[in-house]
């Protein structure tokens, strides 16, 4: 190994852009390496022996407002219509989530018209002084009883802890609606790419000034090469040794299984808020790859403090922890930290990708002005 203008650590969504970016922006020799064996990240989306695909770390649905994003991955990839649906198991009947007419006129028997459902939700939510967490965020919504159906049991398995001491953010990003929209998410491009994440990304990294290392670990590489400039994005706690102490994640264990038939369930995901099962939610992955295939695979989702790191806890204990690890980041020259472990942040993709070509142009111009 020799000298490269860029180092970038981690081939995830992040890393690509901005190794791409340099690479083609500015004609940087990058280095792009993962501890993984594959592109991609926790998109990353392999075929089976089977011939079937599916996302190896839970379901990735792309949803964006963001046309500049939208015309950056569009050189990569072609995109096939996708409109996520969820649906919740709530003592035994599947109702639409987020909460909307249809979930409301099922649960209570009732043919509230949009006027209606807006009437019932002021008549059973609960008032709050001041939103300091999710569960305030919900009981201000829906009121205490839908709460508890829909969100109470479901966040203490997901996070190990109660709504009320979890941050507002975390259950804020899920809307109610007054009429029958169905989808989970309203984003003007909803969209996936046509031959998945995998491809994509490997297309993304394919410049012939990238060169990629997989299955291997930044600190293996760091003494066997130069570098003029290190994009770390992986856990910053890690990149530190964990001076402050490991930041607290909530992982996922995946249980694959395979059925001989073509279709499993009647929508890309239905969710377990029960604490009687111990799984979040049951994915089906031919609803989101639009695959024709005579059998169809699903993944079942086991909340877990150990594993990968997933979800950070948006808690203020944390977020002091992480605030430490940040202001050391600030110290370190020839270092850039971006993406969802760096900034210890939850990123949708396409808030990864943005931030990443900021980050990317931030770093082409000091490239260029050290030129």
């Amino acid at each position: 190994m020799s000298a490269y203008d860029v180092l970038v650590v981690g081939a995830g969504l992040a890393g690509s852009t901005i190794a791409e970016r340099c690479a083609g922006e500015f004609g940087a020799n990058v280095l792009l390496i993962d501890r993984r064996p594959h592109l991609a990240g926790n998109c990353h989306d392999p075929i089976g022996d089977d011939g079937l695909q599916y996302h190896q770390y839970g379901p990735h649905i792309f949803h964006t407002n963001a046309e500049h994003v939208v015309r950056y991955l569009s050189a990569f990839t072609a995109w096939r219509p996708y409109e996520h649906r969820v649906l919740a198991n709530i003592d035994g009947r599947l109702v639409p989530i987020p909460i909307n007419q249809t979930t409301i006129n099922a649960l209570y028997g009732l043919d509230l018209d949009e006027a209606g459902i807006a009437a019932f939700l002021e008549r059973v939510a609960e008032p709050r002084a001041e939103i300091r967490s999710s569960e305030d965020v919900i009981v201000t919504r829906v009121g205490r009883e839908l709460y508890e159906r829909f969100f109470a049991g479901y966040t203490r398995k997901h996070w190990a802890r109660d709504a009320a001491d979890l941050d507002a953010s975390v259950c804020g990003r899920i809307p109610t609606r007054t009429n029958a929209d169905d989808r989970y998410f309203t984003d003007r491009f909803q969209r996936m790419p046509a031959d998945g994440y995998t491809k994509m990304v490997e297309r993304m990294t394919a410049h012939p000034r990238i060169e990629r290392v997989l299955g291997v670990d930044y600190h293996e590489i760091a003494d066997r090469a130069r570098f003029r400039h290190v994009v770390f994005t992986g856990p910053i706690d890690a990149f530190f040794e964990d001076r402050f102490g490991k930041l607290p994640y909530r992982s996922l264990r995946f249980e694959f299984e395979t059925h001989d038939v073509e279709r499993y369930q009647a929508a890309g995901c239905i969710n377990e808020p029960s604490e009687d099962v111990p799984y979040l939610r049951t994915t089906e992955y031919k609803h989101l790859t639009g695959q024709q295939h005579a059998k169809t695979i699903v993944s079942r989702e086991y909340p877990s403090a150990e594993g990968e790191p997933y979800y950070p806890i948006p808690a203020p204990e944390s977020r002091e922890q992480y605030r430490k690890y940040a202001m050391l980041a600030q110290r370190t020259r020839g270092v850039t930290f971006v993406g969802r472990l760096a900034e210890y942040r939850y990123y949708n993709m396409d808030q990864a990708v943005a931030s990443a070509l900021r980050t990317a142009d931030e770093l082409v111009g000091v490239l260029r002005a050290a030129s």
